[in-house]
């Protein structure tokens, strides 16, 4: 009995510690969905992504244990560039039990979509994670997303010397989007999806 409960207590524990990478729009996230994950302090994530013709360059930066602020640069071959500035508040962070519940703001100075919302987050066995929110702007009212990372836990406490691949699905309020994650070793992540009919890529670094 002692072992079983030991295993089930180290399948959450491998769960908590989530991989920060950021979302389509900046913050710390999924493919169009924040997340209520938050870079640790010091901690920063800087990417490119590309759907269409538009590339989006991120810089995010955890500037306390439970903040992290950001900025998103969009543009597209025509000149036309817009500044997006995010930032987010864990309120509760995560832990074996609990979820973790964040709040936050993207586009703060509405330069697109003022966007507030409310996250929730649970690891779970076996490589899931769920997550649940809701915003107004650009979200629109309730979003939802379930995320299964495919590797033994022996391989990801080995310093990651094979990329380790999520599998995402997430519905943002609008649309359903469906996606993969693969992570490299030193922090390198790379996004692959097909949002709102679109495909769409983007390569990170999580430090």
């Amino acid at each position: 009995m002692k072992r079983i409960l030991l295993i089930t207590a180290l399948l959450f524990i491998a769960n908590v510690t989530a991989y920060a990478a950021p979302s389509f729009n900046g913050s710390t996230g999924l493919i169009n969905i924040p997340t209520a994950d938050v870079l640790r302090t010091g901690q920063y994530s800087v990417g490119y992504s590309n759907l269409k013709s538009e590339g989006i360059y991120i810089a995010t930066l955890g500037f306390t244990p439970r903040l992290e602020l950001g900025v998103t640069r969009r543009g597209n071959d025509y000149g036309n560039k817009k500044y997006i500035l995010n930032a987010k508040y864990a309120l509760i962070p995560e832990q074996i039990i609990t979820p973790g519940l964040s709040i936050g703001i993207e586009d703060a100075a509405a330069h697109n979509k003022r966007t507030f919302y409310a996250a929730a987050s649970k690891s779970l066995p076996f490589g899931l994670r769920m997550h649940l929110g809701v915003g107004n702007g650009r979200i629109g009212g309730l979003y939802c997303a379930l995320e299964k990372t495919i590797a033994p836990i022996g391989i990801m406490h080995t310093g990651m010397k094979i990329p380790i691949t999520t599998l995402i699905l997430e519905y943002d309020g609008k649309n359903t989007n469906y996606g993969a994650r693969v992570r490299f070793p030193k922090g390198i992540s790379g996004d692959f999806a097909w949002r709102n009919k679109t495909f769409y890529f983007g390569v990170s670094l999580t430090k």
